[in-house]
């Protein structure tokens, strides 16, 4: 079985090009749907969220998002310290996936943060779906009805999207210009020889 990883910044087109790989029959596992379940449910995540950061922050069995976010994006510790309490249960949580899907040639994760949680040590191949950031920007307000200073602060907390694609063994281009679906097919030949 091959895995690879799908990343990119904010806006670039991750999930559509893993909606593509979906159709291919590839299952995809969405890190970030996923981390949100684990941060509900998991008495591991839960337990330490409440030690680190206070109670208050789960109303009614779950977590709320809003008010965690303000509480890590504020201060980069403790971002650092969220993050060591979900990466680590979020890949084990994926590697048992990966087991459960044995019977497929090819998986993928479809993660943001791939290269920042450590993801990409336990994958075959890595692609960066990459888009211009005016453009990304453009995507992301209108996708999430935020504000382009909202919007580029996130955007700058992440890794560059040249470091991405240079740690990566896959570029695909989401800028108007290349087909997403030819790429994606190509790819796949490339992975299957």
């Amino acid at each position: 079985m091959i895995t690879i990883g799908v990343t990119g910044g904010m806006g670039s087109g991750k999930s559509v090009v893993c909606d593509i790989l979906r159709v291919h029959g590839i299952p995809v596992y969405d890190a970030d749907r996923e981390a949100k379940e684990l941060n509900d449910n998991s008495p591991v995540i839960r337990e330490e969220i409440i030690r680190q950061f206070g109670e208050e922050l789960y109303r009614d069995g779950r977590l709320d998002r809003k008010a965690f976010a303000s509480v890590i994006f504020q201060d980069e510790r403790k971002l650092a310290i969220a993050n060591a309490i979900i990466h680590p249960e979020l890949a084990k949580h994926f590697l048992g996936w990966c087991v459960r899907q044995q019977h497929h040639s090819v998986v993928a994760i479809d993660a943001a943060l791939l290269f920042e949680a450590g993801f990409n040590k336990w994958l075959d191949k890595v692609i960066t779906v990459y888009a211009p950031k005016d453009l990304r920007l453009q995507r992301t307000i209108a996708r999430d009805q935020s504000t382009a200073d909202h919007v580029e602060a996130r955007m700058n907390r992440q890794m560059p999207e040249e470091e991405k694609i240079r740690r990566s063994d896959f570029i695909i281009y989401n800028d108007n210009q290349h087909s997403l679906i030819l790429q994606v097919a190509e790819l796949l030949l490339k992975l299957r020889e």
